[in-house]
């Protein structure tokens, strides 16, 4: 089989590659992200799950002791500077590590306001023209 037919096409094909443990928090992200963006749309991006509306709203994916969250932008890591602390990566990335509690609700939050920033980006490009 070539690299090109094993690589995941689809978000339930990425999370089908990871023992039972890693693919359940996986969902439970993947289940947050859809909640908080239902307009969304399901992709494979750079390898990896992510969710686009009019752009991408966020990338997620499994790292050997973390999820890796990507694509937040500089005013969601300001706007929630505090509660992120903790997670908060190189590159505005988040890691989420598997030995300490996954925070759903923070996730939603970061969620709510991508949506927000991406239909007030697309209301703005709409206007130019």
């Amino acid at each position: 089989m070539s690299t090109e037919q094993t690589k995941p096409t689809t978000i339930d094909q990425y999370i089908a590659g990871f023992p039972q443990d890693i693919r359940d928090i996986l969902e439970q992200i993947r289940a947050t992200i859809k909640q908080a963006a239902p307009d969304a749309e399901e992709v494979i991006s750079y390898g990896m799950p992510a969710f686009k509306q009019h752009g991408y709203l966020v990338f997620f994916a499994a790292a050997k002791k973390h999820i890796g969250m990507y694509g937040n932008t500089t005013a969601a890591l300001e706007l929630f500077k505090e509660e992120l602390a903790a997670y908060v990566g190189s590159k505005g990335s988040l890691k989420f590590f598997y030995n300490q509690p996954i925070p759903y609700d923070l996730i939603r939050k970061l969620i709510h306001l991508r949506v927000q920033q991406d239909k007030d980006h697309a209301q703005a490009k709409a206007n130019k023209k």
